[in-house]
């Protein structure tokens, strides 16, 4: 039995020690915002938040996550108010979105260490792969993430989850709910 924390909660797993975190997360806990994609620790689709640093989820077995704190983006923030996930909306720096919170994760513990980083410590800190090529948002993005967290700035860009198109319009009046008989089918 492997006991560690996971979104603050204790879990425990009942699996064989050397199976890697991802699948722990994705098949047991059902956390299945932590993305497979390389399986060899080069895209960074399954970036975690291990004791505060952001790691290769496909790379760290359960037994050495034993008694660690795991933080995945279900627990990063529920009504998406962490700073870079309001930042990555803001500056329209996600696309397909498979490798979104991976990129998430490294920056949030980038953000957490150094809340003014250089372009160059942006891309040292987030090596993650984006076949879509959002980079240079990418790095608008975490920076501005930096500014909100240190309180010089603040975005209203996504919503909280499970809100209406009416109500959305109206906290970010850049969204507008679709309108019927204008364009759309009937």
């Amino acid at each position: 039995m492997t006991r560690m924390t996971v979104n603050d909660r204790p879990v425990q797993f009942d699996m064989d020690p050397q199976t890697p975190l991802l699948w722990a997360l994705r098949d047991a806990a059902n956390l299945t915002g932590t993305k497979y994609g390389c399986g060899n620790g080069d895209c960074g689709a399954c970036m975690v938040i291990v004791d505060g640093a952001a790691l290769r989820s496909c790379l760290i077995t359960i037994a050495e996550a034993e008694g660690r704190f795991i933080t995945t983006i279900e627990g990063l923030s529920r009504d998406r108010s962490n700073p870079v996930q309001q930042a990555m909306v803001a500056e329209q720096a996600i696309q397909c979105g498979f490798c979104t919170p991976g990129i998430v994760m490294a920056a949030a513990a980038l953000i957490q260490s150094n809340p003014a980083p250089s372009k160059e410590e942006v891309e040292a800190a987030v090596p993650n792969l984006c076949r879509c090529g959002v980079y240079p948002r990418l790095v608008r993005a975490i920076q501005r993430a930096g500014r909100v967290a240190r309180r010089q700035e603040r975005i209203n860009a996504a919503p909280a989850p499970g809100i209406s198109a009416a109500d959305a319009a109206r906290v970010v009046p850049a969204i507008r709910p679709p309108q019927r008989g204008k364009g759309s089918a009937d």
